[in-house]
């Protein structure tokens, strides 16, 4: 197993930047698949980003390309998520997510964090 703890969440103008941590406890950090999901009020949860357990490939959903990078230092068990040029639309609680499967289909990881939030004001 593996414990998820996020951090990084708040308030913030549009157009400005965060970055949100997740570190991870328990079993070798390296062999899970780390992704971000959010999720609006009244909204359902969606990946935001992806990221290889080796850090080598990612995946970012539309919105925030060019925007969003996901990295991750496996000497210290942790992901991050640097937002960039944060939009109002952007508020949500943001997910951390681990699975040791290399292909993990939708929101079905084994593993969560408890979410942190990120409000953008206009």
């Amino acid at each position: 197993q593996v414990q998820l703890v996020e951090s990084g969440g708040g308030l913030v103008q549009a157009g400005g930047s965060l970055r949100l941590s997740c570190a991870a406890a328990g079993r070798t950090f390296t062999s899970y698949i780390m992704a971000w999901f959010r999720q609006a009020p009244g909204k359902e949860r969606e990946i935001v980003a992806r990221i290889s357990k080796s850090g080598g490939s990612m995946y970012y959903t539309d919105s925030v390309k060019g925007r969003f990078t996901i990295s991750r230092d496996n000497a210290k068990n942790t992901v991050y998520l640097q937002m960039n040029s944060l939009k109002a639309e952007d508020t949500a609680v943001y997910y951390c997510a681990a699975d040791q499967r290399s292909v993990v289909v939708g929101r079905g990881y084994a593993y969560w964090g408890q979410g942190t939030p990120v409000t953008v004001s206009s």
